[in-house]
């Protein structure tokens, strides 16, 4: 339970610093040059994707890819709401972040990344659907239903970003302002407010709980009943070829819910860890998404060989 501070409330914090990753004066330029090397990688890679969906005519009508394609967009924005400010931190510029930055940081952020959230279950959904219904699949996942469900995700994850933004920045703030973390999230900003935010607390470890344990339970549900579908596969081929579509999925749900649930589920914690956590699902995992797709799925790498070498459409069938 937090308690109302002695502060004055005639003070009113215009502006925040964000502290950043603690780190040796010695390594700044090393780490600088490290996360604005991720970070180009980063863009250049979803961007990769982004353009290899849209281009090939055997993925962009494919809901499987439209929602890779989606996820490369997602993961473009969420880096670049993140980690520019990061590498500031090893910088000389100031680390001070204007009170509307702020907030909308952390409306894009939580936007963003609940988006991200729903689309892995929806990733999941296309998945079981493709194995378990293979005959109905074109049916029940067509190009209008792909559309509704990815645009209900947009509009889920804006719903869940506006909640967070407004219940964290209704509460006064009157100093101090400097926010111990890398960029504006609840828990770090909340503990700088002159209020009480036992409130605040639950309600984000209920409505962040509800998003992530409902979604990652239907991912688990979809995966049950899809590799119960894969061990009735004879062939020793086609259970490779099957389990090999979900497996680059399902590492990257893992890498992205576990330090989610390491900072979100844990109400009030001050780990020193929480910052080097944070770390994986902001930074490390927008760069490792296209890096998991391309590497484990021969569909992207093929479409990849045809646009490299310059061939199009015409060829396609050749």
């Amino acid at each position: 339970m937090r308690k109302t501070k002695n502060t004055s409330l005639d003070t009113v914090v215009t502006e925040f610093i964000l502290l950043g990753l603690a780190h040796p004066p010695n390594l700044r330029i090393l780490l600088f040059l490290v996360f604005f090397t991720i970070y180009i990688l980063t863009q250049l890679g979803n961007l990769l994707i982004l353009l290899t969906v849209w281009a090939d005519p055997k993925l962009h009508t494919r809901p499987m890819y439209i929602f890779l394609g989606v996820l490369s967009f997602l993961d473009m924005w969420l880096s670049s709401v993140i980690v520019p400010q990061l590498i500031l931190n090893f910088t000389p510029a100031s680390k001070a972040i204007p009170f509307g930055g702020c907030v909308a940081q952390l409306y894009a952020f939580h936007f963003l990344g609940s988006t991200q959230c729903f689309l892995y279950t929806l990733m999941a959904y296309d998945r079981y659907l493709a194995i378990c219904q293979p005959l109905r699949y074109p049916m029940l996942m067509n190009g209008r239903l792909c559309t509704v469900l990815v645009a209900g995700a947009w509009v889920a994850g804006s719903i869940h970003g506006s909640i967070q933004a407004t219940l964290t920045f209704r509460l006064p703030y009157c100093g101090p302002n400097q926010v111990d973390h890398f960029f504006c999230d609840i828990p770090a900003v909340l503990r700088l407010a002159c209020a009480d935010t036992t409130i605040n607390e639950l309600v984000t470890f209920v409505d962040i709980g509800v998003v992530a344990a409902s979604c990652f339970m239907l991912i688990l549900l979809s995966y049950a009943n899809i590799v119960h579908a894969i061990l009735q596969i004879r062939t020793a081929d086609g259970r490779r070829r099957a389990f090999s579509t979900c497996g680059s999925h399902l590492t990257v749900v893992t890498v992205y819910y576990i330090p989610c649930i390491f900072i979100y589920l844990r109400p009030g914690s001050k780990s020193p860890l929480d910052g080097a956590v944070a770390v994986f699902y902001t930074v490390v995992t927008p760069l490792l998404n296209p890096l998991i797709y391309t590497l484990r799925n021969q569909e992207v790498k093929s479409a990849l060989k045809r646009i490299t070498a310059g061939r199009g459409p015409v060829n396609e069938n050749k």
